[in-house]
Formats: C-alpha cells, sequence, structure tokens
C-alpha cells in the first residue's frame, strides 16, 4: 500500500501561482509512475500531469508551459508548479501512484486515471478573476 497525501492548494486570483506538494509514504517501491489529476464540479477526473521512474514528464495540452511536474525519490514527494492559473484550473486536485511502464504513464495523462491504484484525499485549488 501507498499512502498519499496532497497539501499546497488554496485561493489565487487569476495569473496567480500555487504549488502543489504530495508526499508518499508505505511500500513505495510499488510505484513507477506518479501523476497528478484534477476535478472540477460536474465533470470528470481529467489527468493533468504525468511523471515515471526516469524523470520524464507528460502534461495536458492546455497547462504546458505554465505547470510543472517533478519528483524527488530520495523524498518520495511529487510537487506540482502551476503558474499563470485561470479559471479553468479550478478543481480539486489529486495525487495518484501506480506500476505502469513508461509509456502506459505517458499516455495516462490523457485519460481520467484508471490506470493508477493509489490515490490521495485531493486538495482544492481556486482561481478567480
Amino acid at each position: 500500500q501507498i499512502h498519499l497525501v496532497e497539501s499546497g492548494g488554496g485561493s489565487v486570483q487569476d495569473g496567480g501561482s500555487l504549488r502543489l506538494s504530495c508526499a508518499a509514504s508505505g511500500s513505495t517501491y510499488l510505484r513507477t509512475c506518479l501523476g497528478w489529476y484534477r476535478q472540477a464540479p460536474g465533470k470528470e477526473r481529467e489527468g493533468v500531469a504525468t511523471i515515471d521512474d526516469n524523470g520524464v514528464p507528460n502534461y495536458r495540452d492546455s497547462v504546458k508551459g505554465r505547470f510543472t511536474i517533478s519528483q524527488d525519490n530520495a523524498k518520495n514527494t511529487l510537487t506540482l508548479q502551476m503558474n499563470s492559473l485561470n479559471a479553468e484550473d479550478s478543481a480539486v486536485y489529486y495525487c495518484a501512484a501506480g506500476w505502469l511502464s513508461s509509456r502506459i504513464c505517458a499516455s495516462a495523462v490523457a485519460g481520467g486515471g484508471t490506470p493508477f491504484a493509489y490515490w490521495g484525499q485531493g486538495t482544492q485549488v481556486t482561481v478567480s478573476s
């Protein structure tokens, strides 16, 4: 089992920045891919960014150039730096972990997170104009 805890959410104005963190504990060797997903009210959960064991990041098109995913394997932490936020980024953001090949890890960003076995409880991000 892997236990994931997100932090860093909050409210920010349009154009602002936030940094989300995800702390992993437990059997962290059970994961080869980490990801950030989000879900806005009335919408399906969607991928934001994933990163594989080699540190290769993958992003959904709408966040490319604005968001940066990174991991610190020594500290078992995952980070999502979000810049130039807009109202469409408002959602609950979830950290996810799974034992995925690099190919699946890359393609998982386009979906709703089905391949991931472990999830955090989520952290709210609200962007106001």
